[in-house]
């Protein structure tokens, strides 16, 4: 059941319109709800704010895994409120419907709550910490991207029913408001976002193109529980593999109390606060394993941790080094490679619409004797992973040089040795030959401001700079500590295809 609404220039197209689930009306079948924080640990109270056009709601809590475990199951009373046309930024203030205190045998994990009435349901998640770790290894959740991605009342850091005419991004987006439908669970039969549309014809979106049809959100595949962490998740319970949970916003305000951590999928946000934490980490001696891409922009966090900020669109009134731009922006002074080793700015896009989208979908082995690739059987010049595609759709890189074939990172700003073991091109440009492929949502836009914010100035060299890049595999040294980086947001695509060089990395 869709309840999409268009914003008032929606101009009806998958890919360049703008839709968006929103509540619509007590006449019409529908309970929507969100959780006052996105993570708990034992004993925490967890409240619920919620509408429906039914009177009463039933709520079942399940520990989403392998095999789902239901938690808690209650009926509440429900009522109808209005919902504001700023939700996405300021919340939309709705009424307490229940309450409950995390009952101390929950394990660490996502957990995901379902109201359902006659006619429709809902669903929401938050995430249980462990009080103590239960396991060595924690996943750090990518709730920066999460929230920049959910749509859920039309504005996003991406499209908004910001400004005077109402067309703008959000800067400002709250966690006061559902998740958008893709989030929580994967679509049905839903496409991800690799594809190489036929060379000479407009490139095409299926992913864009099944969110309108379907009424889901437009970014299901780009972010949010169920494109990327859910199905490592699962892959790691079937392999035996424990781990315990918690949210970047967990980051941002303690450390953290494993010396093993990992962080898959897509994690393009991050606050000054969280790069601390995790980089004082790393200098400890915390060993990090991170299959995610695009590490690009910096975003502040209100004290209270529910609403975060990030200028995509429009200027920010604050200067300096906590100014919400790219991480590699002269004016912040922290390059992004200085962390994780990688940084987005080095090429982004692949796989998809003219973005290297009829490359190999894999990285090429350079160094094939690095340990990360033992027992593979992979060796120099052979493509790792490129039938499950596991090279996209954002990709993380370093700018290099080539000696005796092989690479060697050229960043100042790295504060250790970075050894590269795989890599593929990548590009924030969006080539085309005619106007009959020219490509109507990546295009030039990308490229050019990065041209401008990076290297000072838009013009051939300076975009040729930020066009022409790469996505890597890595080893970063950092202090004592240490980040293995597969630099590509759709690395899972080859645990969830099951293919066995991509399982043996992993495991590795």
């Amino acid at each position: 059941m869709s309840f999409f609404v268009g914003g008032p220039h929606d101009d009806g197209d998958a890919v360049t319109g703008h839709y968006y689930e929103m509540a619509t009306g007590p006449d019409r079948a529908q309970v929507w709800f969100y959780t006052a924080g996105l993570s708990f640990t034992a004993g925490d109270e967890i409240v619920l704010h919620g509408i429906s056009s039914a009177p009463r709601a039933r709520i079942i809590v399940v520990r989403d895994g392998l095999v789902p475990l239901q938690k808690l199951q209650a009926e509440v009373a429900m009522t109808w409120a209005e919902t504001p046309l700023d939700c996405s930024v300021k919340g939309c203030d709705w009424p307490e419907v229940w309450r409950f205190v995390v009952p101390r045998d929950w394990t660490s994990g996502v957990y995901v709550v379902t109201f359902v009435i006659d006619g429709h349901s809902s669903q929401h998640m938050f995430v249980v910490r462990a009080a103590q770790p239960l396991h060595r290894l924690v996943m750090v959740l990518a709730t920066g991207t999460w929230c920049a991605y959910n749509d859920w009342g039309g504005s996003n850091h991406y499209q908004g029913l910001v400004g005077d005419r109402r067309t703008d991004a959000a800067h400002d987006v709250s966690l006061l408001r559902p998740w958008a439908q893709g989030f929580v669970a994967w679509p049905d039969g839903a496409p991800g976002i690799p594809h190489a549309s036929p060379l000479l014809t407009r490139p095409r979106y299926p992913h864009m193109e099944f969110a309108r049809a379907r009424g889901v959100s437009k970014k299901y595949a780009s972010s949010g529980w169920a494109a990327f962490e859910r199905p490592f998740a699962l892959w790691c319970a079937a392999q035996g593999i424990g781990l315990d949970y918690m949210t970047q916003h967990d980051l941002h305000r303690g450390g953290l109390a494993y010396d093993r951590a990992v962080i898959v999928g897509h994690d393009e946000y991050w606050s000054w606060d969280m790069r601390d934490r995790l980089d004082a980490w790393l200098d400890q001696g915390g060993q990090l394993a991170r299959f995610a891409g695009n590490f690009y922009w910096q975003t502040r966090l209100s004290q209270d941790l529910l609403t975060q900020t990030c200028w995509k669109v429009g200027d920010d009134p604050v200067r300096g080094p906590r100014r919400t731009t790219y991480w590699d922006a002269p004016e912040v002074g922290r390059p992004a490679v200085a962390t994780m080793g990688l940084t987005g700015s080095m090429g982004v896009y692949a796989g998809w619409s003219r973005c290297a989208a009829h490359g190999s979908g894999g990285f090429a082995v350079y160094r094939p004797e690095h340990w990360s690739l033992r027992e593979t059987g992979l060796g120099y010049g052979d493509v790792l992973g490129a039938s499950a595609k596991v090279f996209g759709y954002e990709v993380d890189g370093v700018e290099l040089g080539l000696k005796h074939g092989l690479p060697f990172a050229e960043d100042a700003a790295l504060q250790g040795p970075l050894q590269i073991v795989a890599m593929s091109p990548a590009t924030t440009l969006s080539h085309h030959v005619s106007s009959a492929d020219r490509d109507l949502f990546i295009g030039h836009l990308d490229a050019e401001d990065t041209a401008r914010v990076i290297y000072g100035a838009v013009n051939a060299e300076t975009l040729g700079r930020a066009s022409r890049g790469n996505g890597c595999m890595a080893e970063y040294r950092r202090g004592r500590g240490a980040v293995f980086n597969v630099g590509s947001c759709e690395w899972v695509n080859g645990l969830i295809q099951r293919e066995t060089t991509v399982e043996r990395v992993t495991r590795t």
